[in-house]
């Protein structure tokens, strides 16, 4: 996408070898980036080690025959240790959600598959790489950048520069301030969509739509066509998150946190077992070029969830200083003045919460449209693929094949 939307240049790489971190007992410690970093990395116990890699063999108690949570999944396979020191502050880094509700088959499938496929982790994780070697992936696009090993990409002024592009490369087939009033089934086969514009209210035919919009905006859109639909879209749990983006002067970081006289990593991730309220913070000036000035670094925060709703309820300034104390506790300097803060965005309802029957509502609402005679209706967007970036780029290729797949026999109907 990137390279398609004329940005290939523009893209910027993070180092795969950036450590990440977690916060446990009141110190950041290295997240192992390679098996060899397993036998010396300090963040778990020596029996902790033992219990995950004899979990991960097959050792250990069997599936219990129900939709496991995300906290059940990993206590039994890999043990306590691996589920309050790493997969908690992971679910709430990325999902801002709560592993004891949270659907392991949902949030995290592609692990979940392993034990159904190879009986265990690690004879999952060996099945896989034989099916990879016998049907290998098509070959990588050569106009790509390589990567060596993974890591996280961005562009050279921001990830703004990509709905950016591809608006300019599309031009006057994006409309702006349009929004979806009502969808109708026409008469004839197709839809009826009647958008508010700032022209007035217009109307447009199309045969197919596909809607990426949050389940909550699609169940309202849906409801006179599904009420069946509807319900099921309308239980998708949304809490809020807020981003409080602030910067500091380079000497206000600790010294023990420098390596080389300089902030390097991805960032750090904070357990809720370990007292503090951000979620987490990523290091932007260390990971991309050019993100801060000569002297300074650029800390992106994370803060709410949905163990922390309560932070709907915050002001900005309140938002600032929880991060500010928490950053104090452990890579700032106490003594630090205030630091500059560049943006503060809190969404009410942010991140989709892949619980624990959530693919089965999903397919409800997918089959009570089908079921209705809704043809060529696809749902999309971040509750269907999932709620990383990368997940939400595939399920657009996805839900773009499936429209295909659909006008290719529409027309010879």
């Amino acid at each position: 996408m990137a390279v398609d939307s004329g940005l290939k240049d523009d893209l910027v790489l993070g180092d795969p070898n950036a450590p990440r971190f977690v916060l446990w007992d009141g110190k950041l410690r290295p997240v192992p980036a390679k098996p060899t970093d397993l036998p010396v990395f300090d963040l778990m116990s020596i029996v902790g080690k033992l219990r995950a890699g004899l979990g991960a063999i097959g050792i250990r108690p069997p599936p219990p025959g129900h939709e496991e949570s995300v906290e059940e999944f990993v206590r039994r396979n890999l043990g306590d240790e691996v589920f309050e020191r790493l997969i908690e502050p992971f679910c709430s880094g990325v999902y801002a959600g709560d592993p004891t509700k949270l659907s392991m088959k949902a949030a995290f499938g592609k692990v979940w598959k392993l034990e159904q496929n190879g009986g265990s982790i690690i004879g999952g994780t060996i099945k896989a790489i034989q099916e990879r070697n016998k049907n290998p992936k098509p070959p990588r696009d050569p106009r790509l950048p390589t990567p060596k090993g993974q890591t996280v990409g961005s562009f050279r002024k921001g990830l703004t520069m990509l709905p950016d592009a591809i608006s300019a490369r599309l031009g006057s087939k994006v409309k702006l301030s349009w929004k979806l009033s009502s969808i109708k089934k026409s008469d004839s086969q197709g839809y009826i969509l009647t958008y508010e514009t700032p022209e007035g209210l217009i109307s447009v035919k199309t045969k197919c739509i596909v809607m990426t919009t949050p389940s909550y905006v699609a169940s309202s859109l849906l409801r006179p066509l599904s009420n069946d639909a509807a319900d099921a879209l309308s239980k998708f749990y949304y809490p809020p998150v807020a981003a409080v983006t602030v910067s500091y002067p380079k000497e206000a970081i600790r010294t023990e946190r420098l390596i080389d006289g300089e902030l390097k990593g991805f960032g750090q991730l904070h357990p809720r077992s370990q007292g503090v309220e951000t979620l987490g913070t990523l290091y932007s000036s260390s990971l991309f070029p050019n993100r801060a000035p000569p002297g300074r670094v650029l800390l992106l925060n994370y803060i709410g969830g949905a163990m922390n709703t309560g932070i709907i309820n915050k002001t900005e300034s309140d938002l600032v200083e929880s991060v500010d104390r928490d950053l104090r506790k452990m890579l700032i300097k106490p003594t630090t003045k205030d630091p500059l803060v560049l943006g503060v965005r809190v969404w009410p309802q942010a991140i989709p919460q892949f619980l624990i029957g959530h693919l089965d509502l999903l397919e409800t609402a997918k089959a009570s449209l089908q079921s209705s005679g809704f043809e060529g209706l696809f749902l999309g967007g971040n509750y269907v693929a999932g709620v990383a970036l990368g997940r939400c780029v595939e399920g657009a290729y996805e839900s773009a094949a499936e429209v295909s797949d659909f006008l290719a026999k529409y027309a010879y109907k």
